[in-house]
């Protein structure tokens, strides 16, 4: 007769999660908010169209980020007093209790070197460094007053995209994906597109599904090469052999489904079946090639280059297939000064050039097909830049360092005002004098525009109603900018 320590013994962890009642495979279960519970079954797909609480603005996002964050005085936010005080000292009472994250000593104001001009029916000031942009201002409103609780780039880039400064939350384009599903079911719903070189500071995370089902998680494309990796089938693999192959694995998932209930498991074989169809739709999505000469050189647009330009053409074929949220991230934005490679004078003009033209063919590319009035297009960094000069180490290029209590975005299309400008700063442009808009009031004003509640859109993690906005945060829609 066995010793009831050899039974103890001979259960293993396995068989320990899976019979315990109350044990931690129990636990974990039902803080995922059980597919079984809400009446889930093998053959749904969480991909499938949703419709919105509310009655939505838009039905889509494209998102322009500038990672590294651009300098809003050489673009949108024009302070003559900062360019009159030019490398004279920094006004005390801008140093008191601020911490920086390289400037050191006492540094002095740097003014704006470049034009800036009013334009349209709005006035908007714009830099001469946006020539293409600044003629479409009257379909933009500009937020001048955006602050952040972050001044180092991954985490300001979590805290805008996840509503956390940290690691494991959902990304701002999972969330709408969960809510929203995906028009087109033969495409991701989150498509994210990188230019510049290099991922964001805040790595894959910024597009990542955290504690959502990882079937919301964002699909990073490529315009060299294979568009998704791995999606290829190897060598030897017909698309029938493949085809059968996931009949297989289809029947193994949903044995599994069916013992277990693991949500996961449903979103495993969601997946699968995606991968297989995007095989076929995201190369033709993907092929700028099948546009017109005359629009590809409206975008400056190259088929086969990695580019912004590229990226900003394959939003628009990719919301116009209905993929829900597209994402861009543009690289190269961290204008400190240390050198030619990051200053004022060389690198932004340059950086600028790259997007100017291709994001004024966006927004008048979406107009011209009907799409800008259900399309929110965004555009930011993840914080803003100091009105003094960095100069590092005694450097004489010109730079900003990270500045996170003022700086300015835009937004336009999908339920937003047209030539308005909402929020300002000082006359030097540091703090904010009018209608302060922090992070979570942003995510909700989008949340708003798409037709959620964003205080009543969550998710049960960790013994908490997880939110975009924050699980104890309490930010407001901003109704002024609303059309």
């Amino acid at each position: 007769m066995p010793s009831r320590l050899d039974l103890a013994h001979s259960i293993t962890r396995r068989h320990f999660l899976e019979r315990c009642h109350v044990g931690l495979g129990s636990i974990a279960l039902a803080g995922m908010a059980g597919a079984k519970a809400h009446g889930a079954t093998a053959t749904d797909n969480p991909l499938a169209v949703k419709t919105p609480p509310l009655q939505p603005k838009a039905k889509r996002v494209i998102y322009l980020h500038m990672a590294g964050s651009p300098p809003q005085h050489e673009l949108f936010d024009y302070k003559p007093k900062l360019k009159q005080h030019h490398l004279q000292p920094c006004p005390d009472e801008l140093m008191k209790n601020v911490r920086f994250a390289f400037i050191k000593g006492h540094p002095k104001l740097l003014g704006c070197p470049y034009k800036f001009s009013q334009h349209g029916d709005s006035g908007a000031w714009v830099s001469e460094l946006m020539p293409n942009f600044s003629k479409l201002v009257d379909d933009v409103t500009f937020i001048k007053s955006m602050k952040t609780d972050q001044f180092n780039h991954a985490p300001a880039q979590l805290y805008l995209y996840t509503g956390s400064p940290r690691f494991g939350g959902a990304s701002m384009g999972s969330w709408v994906t969960w809510g929203l599903g995906s028009e087109n079911q033969d495409l991701p719903g989150f498509v994210v597109l990188v230019s510049g070189g290099t991922d964001p500071s805040g790595g894959k995370s910024l597009w990542g599904s955290g504690f959502l089902p990882s079937v919301f998680q964002g699909v990073q494309c490529r315009t060299k090469g294979d568009p998704i990796l791995y999606a290829s089938n190897p060598k030897g693999m017909s698309r029938d052999v493949r085809r059968r192959s996931l009949d297989a694995l289809k029947n193994l998932n949903e044995a599994e489904w069916k013992r277990l209930g693991d949500p996961e498991t449903l979103t495993r074989i969601s997946q699968y079946e995606l991968a297989f169809r995007m095989q076929m739709a995201v190369p033709e999505v993907m092929d700028i090639r099948r546009e017109p000469t005359k629009v590809r050189e409206m975008y400056g647009a190259e088929p086969g280059e990695s580019s912004f330009a590229n990226n900003c053409l394959l939003a628009r074929r990719l919301v116009e297939q209905g993929v829900r949220y597209v994402q861009l991230f543009d690289w190269g934005w961290d204008i400190h000064g240390t050198g030619k490679h990051d200053d004022i004078m060389n690198k932004l003009p340059q950086k600028c050039r790259d997007v100017d033209q291709p994001i004024a063919a966006l927004l008048t590319d979406l107009k011209q097909r009907g799409l800008l009035d259900d399309t929110l297009v965004i555009w930011s960094g993840e914080f803003g830049r100091t009105s003094m000069n960095e100069a590092r180490n005694g450097s004489t290029y010109l730079g900003r360092d990270h500045h996170p209590y003022c700086f300015t975005m835009w937004m336009a299309g999908g339920g937003v005002k047209r030539g308005h400008t909402h929020g300002a700063s000082d006359e030097l442009g540091y703090f904010i004098t009018e209608n302060e808009t922090s992070v979570h009031d942003l995510q909700a004003t989008i949340l708003h525009l798409l037709g959620f509640d964003p205080h009543q859109l969550k998710f049960p993690y960790q013994g908490l109603e997880q939110r975009l906005i924050g699980p104890a945060n309490d930010p407001r829609v901003c109704q002024e900018i609303l059309a």
